[in-house]
């Protein structure tokens, strides 16, 4: 089986252990740490996306740019950009960029943030809004005619695109039952955040359920934060020098991001709740510390226990890991034996065994 790896790049280096420092913009960093990515062996990194954080077009950009194979997933936030025209956005990207350009639609699960963009609808509201947008971004992609769309949300009238690419992936994230109703109805692969393993198993069920009467059958991506170490006991001390630093930051800065109305979050809490470690690596306590507000969960042992783990969720039928580090540079550098070690032995995994 063939398995991508997502990392991650943004303007200048954060996390939940390394406090932001200097301006929020720095080229050399994000050139850096897009190559240091393309070096190790992934294929995508990811952009993401918040009512505050800079444009994520010009950071993918930039990304693809200083890059020769790196592709950018790029998170992006329906409800802000009509959607005719977040399609020909994408597409003039990709045609500087052939290929490289996937789309990560995060319908938003924190009230407060989309209020900062003066987005006030609910959650129902915006997976409603959500379904709108894909059905109009994928007519502009699809069709060389002008077209009319009367939806609920968005209603055009003679639209076509002059630039169209030949395909741009849609991801999708989203715990909840209109997550997944929605997006099993337009995701090419629907992402998860790092839960155990029978969790990930019965939501792939679920979205593959959602996706039989569309006719789809999307793959699956997890999301995950490795500490993997020469050994297991090295990783653990790893790990826990990784919390006690979160439990410093969280304490010293009251900005996490509010996750309570999440329902991916409140399954990786769920999974906290009932142990420190599941399956024999995934590790919770970040998750617990932080209210997981994010891809929070670790997976903790030696290199090649960290890629045998990796590995349990490609035979769930997971074809993409989105993996960054706590210190998100030298988690790229460090990443590559596990992108090595993984792909080496994905040839002999069969899914479903």
């Amino acid at each position: 089986m063939t398995v991508e790896f997502i990392g991650y790049a943004a303007g200048r280096q954060a996390s939940e252990i390394v406090a932001p420092e200097g301006p929020i913009i720095q080229p050399g960093y994000l050139r850096e740490v897009a190559r240091t990515h393309e070096e190790a062996g992934f294929d995508r990194v990811l952009i993401a996306q918040s009512a505050s954080s800079p444009d994520g077009f010009i950071l993918a950009d930039q990304v693809l740019s200083a890059t020769e194979r790196l592709g950018v997933l790029l998170a992006h936030r329906p409800g802000f950009v009509a959607p005719t025209q977040l399609a020909r956005k994408l597409a003039t990207l990709d045609a500087f960029h052939p290929g490289r350009i996937a789309l990560h639609v995060i319908t938003g699960g924190d009230d407060a943030d989309q209020a900062r963009d003066g987005d006030f609808t609910d959650k129902p509201t915006r997976y409603r809004r959500t379904d709108d947008f894909l059905e109009v971004v994928r007519k502009t992609w699809e069709g060389a005619e002008p077209f009319d769309h009367n939806g609920e949300f968005y209603q055009v009238r003679d639209a076509r695109s002059d630039v169209r690419p030949d395909r741009i992936p849609v991801y999708f994230g989203g715990a909840s039952g209109d997550a997944i109703r929605v997006g099993a109805k337009h995701a090419d692969v629907y992402a998860f955040w790092g839960e155990p393993l029978a969790g990930i198993a019965e939501r792939i069920n679920q979205v593959r359920a959602a996706a039989a009467p569309h006719g789809r059958a999307p793959a699956f991506s997890v999301s995950l934060r490795p500490i993997p170490a020469a050994t297991e006991a090295e990783a653990w001390v790893r790990a826990r020098d990784v919390l006690r630093l979160t439990q410093d930051c969280v304490r010293d800065f009251k900005g996490i991001r509010d996750s309570s109305a999440a329902v991916g979050s409140q399954r990786l809490l769920e999974a906290a709740a009932t142990g420190e470690v599941h399956d024999e690596r995934l590790w919770t306590a970040v998750a617990k510390t932080t209210g997981a507000a994010g891809n929070s969960t670790a997976l903790v042992g030696s290199y090649e226990q960290v890629a045998d783990a990796l590995l349990d969720y490609v035979r769930l039928g997971v074809g993409t890991l989105l993996i960054r580090g706590f210190s998100p540079l030298a988690g790229a550098r460090d990443y590559g034996t596990l992108v090595r070690l993984v792909r080496e032995r994905a040839g002999a995994v069969t899914v479903g065994a």
